[in-house]
Order: structure tokens, then C-alpha cells, then sequence
């Protein structure tokens, strides 16, 4: 078992309803208790079923249970899958040492599409979310997964982003034995063609 940069380890990955935040968060979690990590994984939620925020906490040790909500600015990594969701973890959850990994097409929430409000411009977002971490890696998830024929592979792409950065140990064996338990055997190709295209965005990605 490889030593985290920190113990516990504070993981959020944040989203809106309808990304697969949820699925993301216990595939990860799997992944890293397969690995011998223990991982606490807590779930809050606006109106997810309406496109509101969706976030999962994820705490992993080397052998203790911790309380599965993270601690106002104590977070070490943020996986955001869409980017306003990202910012606005950094308020309370932030300091100056996290890490950020952020897909970049936003997801406009009822407010904006009804005309009621605007969404902010995204440079701005991503210069802000950059000010305010020690790194931040950019991933087109959505625009990947949308060439694969199904956007809600961005959330496995945003995995595969993930291991390639080299925060957590993550291998793409614990991925297709942990996919073989979820999904049908037809599935899991095109999952691990996911994971594979985030893996080589962010080998390619020069913050």
C-alpha cells in the first residue's frame, strides 16, 4: 500500500444530479479499499433530481474510520465534474494546498436556461478555481464523452483523469474487476475506453 500525501486523505467529488457523481465516488472507494485503504464515503445533496448539487465526501486512511463529512477547509482534492459546482466547494471546504481536477463544459442549472440569472463566464471560473488551489488540472470530460455517444461517461473519464495525475493509486485492473461486479459484461469496454481517454488527457495536459 502506497503512503498518502496525508492521513486522512480528503476527497470531494462534486457534481450536479444526472452526472454519476454518486457511481464515481463508490467506484473510487472500491477501488481503494481493494487496494487496503480504509474509505468513509458521506453523500449531501440539493435537488439532485432536478439538476441541484450533488457532492461525495471520501476519507481514506491507511487504517482508521473517520467521520464521513470532511471538515470545513480541510479538503485535499477536488474532482468537480461541472465547474461552478467546483468553485463553490472551495468556499468552505478549501485552502491554499488543494488540489483541483475539473471538467470544464458547464451544466446550466433551471435559473439560467429559464433566463432568471446567468452563468458566470467560465474563464473567470477556471482562473478563480486556479487562484485559490495549489494545482488544477482541466479535463473536456463531457466533450470526450459526448464523441463516445454518451455524456455520462465523464464521470469515468474524470476517474481516469484522476489516476493519471498520481494522487491516489489507482490502476486500471482495480477499475475492470470493480466494473465486472457493476455492470454486464457488454459494458465494461466501452468504461474502460472512458478511464483510458481521461488517463491520456491529462498525460497530454501542461497546467
Amino acid at each position: 500500500m502506497l503512503l498518502l500525501e496525508k492521513d486522512p486523505l480528503n476527497v470531494i467529488i462534486t457534481g450536479v444530479g444526472g452526472q454519476g457523481n454518486v457511481l464515481a465516488s463508490q467506484i473510487l472507494g472500491q477501488m481503494l479499499v481493494q487496494k487496503g485503504y480504509v474509505v468513509t464515503i458521506g453523500e449531501t445533496y440539493g435537488a439532485s433530481q432536478r439538476g441541484g448539487s450533488v457532492m461525495s465526501h471520501l476519507r481514506i486512511s491507511h487504517k482508521d474510520q473517520f467521520s464521513p463529512l470532511i471538515p470545513q477547509g480541510l479538503c485535499d482534492l477536488v474532482v468537480g465534474l461541472e465547474p461552478v459546482e467546483a468553485l463553490r466547494v472551495l468556499g468552505p471546504y478549501g485552502n491554499p494546498g488543494v488540489l483541483m481536477i475539473v471538467n470544464t463544459r458547464p451544466i446550466h442549472p433551471i435559473d439560467v436556461i429559464s433566463g432568471d440569472a446567468q452563468y458566470p463566464d467560465l474563464e473567470q471560473v477556471l482562473k478563480e478555481i486556479r487562484s485559490l488551489s495549489r494545482r488544477l488540472w482541466t479535463v473536456q470530460a463531457t466533450d470526450m464523452a459526448l464523441e463516445m455517444g454518451d455524456p455520462l461517461f465523464s464521470n469515468i473519464i474524470m476517474l481516469g483523469a484522476l489516476s493519471a495525475t498520481g494522487i491516489l493509486p489507482l490502476e486500471r485492473e482495480d477499475l475492470e474487476r470493480i466494473l465486472g461486479e457493476l455492470f454486464p459484461p457488454e459494458r465494461i469496454p466501452a468504461n474502460l475506453e472512458a478511464y483510458d481517454k481521461g488517463r491520456e488527457a491529462v498525460q497530454e495536459y501542461s497546467p
